[in-house]
C-alpha cells in the first residue's frame, strides 16, 4: 500500500432490534433523522472514504432513508443469526476497497458524531493499527481495525460477540472518547 492511509467506515446497521421495540436503523432522532442517517454522516464527516452500510431487517425501507447518502449499502443475507453475519459481510465488502483499516461503527450509538471519529483516527494508522473509542474507562465503539486483521477477524466472528473475542486477545489502543 502506498500513500496516504485510507480508512472505509462500516456501519453495521442490519438488525431487528427485537429488545427495543424495532430495527434501530429507522429510529428517528429529534430532528426526525433516521439512526442509520446520522451515524453515515458522522462516519463520512470524520474522515471515513467509503462508507459502507451493512443492513438486514427492513432493508429497503433502511435503503430508503440512504437514498440521499453517498454510502454503499451491503445486505447481510443472514443478519438474524447474530451481529457476527453483519461483521463478516461487511469485512468481505470493505476488504474489497483495499483500506488501510476499516472503522466499525454500530447504528444504535446516536450520540457518537463526527468528533468521536475523528478523534479515533487522529493518531497514525497502518494495517497492523487496532484502535478503540473508550467511555469512562470501558471500551465502547467505533473500532478502528487495521487491514493485516481483517481476515482473521472475520473468521473469528460469532453470534452476537462481533469481534469482542478477537480484541481481548489482542493489543488494543484506547482513544478517551468521554
Amino acid at each position: 500500500m502506498s500513500g496516504p492511509p485510507t480508512v472505509t467506515g462500516l456501519l453495521l446497521a442490519a438488525g431487528a432490534g427485537r429488545r427495543a421495540g424495532g430495527p434501530k436503523a429507522i429510529r428517528r432522532n429529534d430532528a426526525g433523522l433516521p439512526w442509520v442517517v446520522t451515524a453515515a454522516r458522522a462516519l463520512t464527516a470524520g474522515g471515513c472514504d467509503p462508507v459502507i452500510v451493512v443492513i438486514g431487517c427492513r432493508f429497503r425501507e433502511v435503503l430508503r432513508a440512504l437514498t440521499d447518502e453517498p454510502v454503499i449499502p451491503v445486505v447481510a443475507q443472514t443478519w438474524e443469526s447474530g451481529l457476527a453475519a453483519s461483521l463478516r459481510a461487511g469485512l468481505a465488502a470493505a476488504g474489497r476497497t483495499n483500506p488501510t483499516a476499516v472503522l466499525v461503527h454500530l447504528v444504535d450509538l446516536p450520540d457518537v458524531g463526527e468528533d468521536v471519529v475523528r478523534r479515533v483516527l487522529a493518531d497514525p494508522i497502518c494495517p497492523a493499527t487496532l484502535r478503540r473509542a473508550e467511555y469512562a474507562g470501558r471500551p465502547g465503539h467505533p473500532v478502528l481495525i487495521g487491514a493485516d486483521h481483517l481476515m482473521k477477524i472475520g473468521e473469528s466472528a460469532d453470534g452476537d460477540t462481533g469481534a469482542r473475542k478477537y480484541l481481548a486477545q489482542h493489543s488494543v489502543s484506547s482513544v478517551p472518547c468521554g
